[in-house]
């Protein structure tokens, strides 16, 4: 049997500007959100006005103007830049007599083709249902809509549609215990970190822009045996959606965990930043937040401003971050690496740059720590290792009365080691 091809489905870009200053950015957005969910894009129309028609999103004429040129194009679908309302998307089907696919539904779309893991599949099915839920709808046969007056006179169609309302509610409760659950688990494992007093760095920004590139450049220079925790990275939108955890140990024995968190993007659907809030906890209880810029691109201002009000509106706030603006090797004409305070210029592709963002996080994560002397018995073997493992140990002589340490240690983790201080 002869295996078939399935050709991707071709879509026409609309949308209407409504005073964005950011309008085209959106656009050519748009554009790469539907090849990243293998769709061929065959044009973009586009509408300058203030406002959305509350009926149809685009004026009369537009409407028509978009009908000839999807039959021009031969396109399947027209893709439209914002989240319609449930009547607006019935109204243009009707005009238009063509499937329409709001932004919101392609980004659903996207995340539940990537979605590997348990939980990502859970978050975005919650995602979906409630996306779902407002946009159902009676039969348009008029003999199945209510009657007048009460509960004796509803008619078929208006049982139908409570009856899959409260379906879909229903499937959102089971969802978000099965959910609930996962969350409980990785609330002790991140309780657990905090008892061991391990740093987490969180590696935040937009879709795409090298987060997961960094964190494998970090691992091949401190961890090269373990190429087994190397996470999935991809020139695409939304490449990854689930949250890696590694540890990560540096020359002089500090340890901390980096976390790759699910990328953003502009407008970013409310529901699915909602359900996505405990794959995002990671970044809410990061002691240090590592904001990954593309900085080759000519809106990253843009981009970073989106990932900004996406960590604000999840209440991730008042934690220390290091801007890490990469892929400068791809902007003619910059130096790199350039480190100024937190900010760092740097490629993830390049050894060098690497380096000094690994610098950089060390400096962040523990240059705070006190530097103590530590004057341990021979009898206390034991407390040596324990330093040797935790502590970054600068100097170490063999003293009379003992092994003398200076050491640079989190205080959190003086408690077994306290008493060999030298005051």
């Amino acid at each position: 049997m002869e295996e078939t091809y399935m050709q991707p489905k071709k879509v026409l870009i609309t949308g209407v500007s409504q005073r964005q200053v950011n309008f085209d950015y959106t656009m050519r957005e748009l554009g790469e959100l539907a090849r990243a969910d293998n769709l061929e894009v065959v044009g973009d129309v586009r509408q300058n006005i203030d406002q959305a028609n509350h009926a149809t999103y685009f004026g009369k004429g537009k409407v028509q103007e978009i009908k000839e040129r999807a039959v021009a194009e031969d396109a399947d679908i027209i893709l439209i830049n914002d989240e319609l309302s449930p009547s607006q998307i019935r109204n243009l089907e009707k005009e238009l007599g063509m499937s329409i696919l709001d932004r919101t539904q392609l980004i659903l779309e996207i995340f539940a083709s990537r979605a590997k893991t348990k939980e990502a599949q859970l978050q975005v099915a919650i995602a979906e249902a409630k996306y779902q839920l407002p946009r159902l709808h009676p039969s348009e046969n008029k003999l199945d809509q209510q009657g007048g007056g009460g509960t004796a006179n509803r008619g078929a169609g208006e049982t139908q549609l409570e009856l899959d309302r409260r379906l879909i509610e229903k499937r959102i409760t089971k969802l978000k215990a099965e959910l609930t659950k996962i969350d409980q688990q990785q609330l002790v494992q991140r309780r657990q970190r905090t008892k061991n007093a391990i740093p987490v760095v969180a590696l935040v920004g937009y879709t795409n822009a090298g987060k997961s590139t960094t964190m494998n450049r970090i691992l091949q220079r401190l961890n090269p045996d373990t190429p087994e925790k190397q996470v999935f990275e991809k020139d695409m939108l939304f490449a990854t959606l689930d949250t890696s955890v590694r540890e990560i140990v540096l020359p002089n024995q500090q340890k901390f965990l980096l976390s790759d968190t699910v990328g953003f993007v502009t407008k970013l659907p409310h529901h699915l930043i909602q359900a996505f809030k405990s794959t995002l906890a990671e970044a809410a209880s990061a002691d240090l937040l590592i904001h990954v810029v593309d900085y080759s691109d000519p809106n990253y201002l843009d981009m970073m401003q989106t990932t900004q009000e996406t960590l604000e509106s999840l209440n991730i706030k008042d934690i220390p971050v290091i801007e890490a603006y990469n892929k400068a090797d791809l902007k003619p004409d910059t130096r790199y690496p350039e480190v100024d305070g937190n900010q760092i210029v740097y490629s993830a592709r390049d050894e060098v740059a690497t380096d000094a963002l690994i610098a950089l996080i060390n400096k962040q994560l523990f240059e705070q720590y006190p530097t103590l002397d530590f004057l341990v018995p021979y009898t206390e073997g034991q407390a040596v290792s324990y330093l040797s493992d935790r502590a970054n140990i600068t100097k170490q002589s063999y003293e009379e009365d003992g092994t003398l340490i200076r050491a640079q240690i989190n205080p959190d983790l003086l408690g077994p080691v306290k008493k060999f201080v030298q005051a």
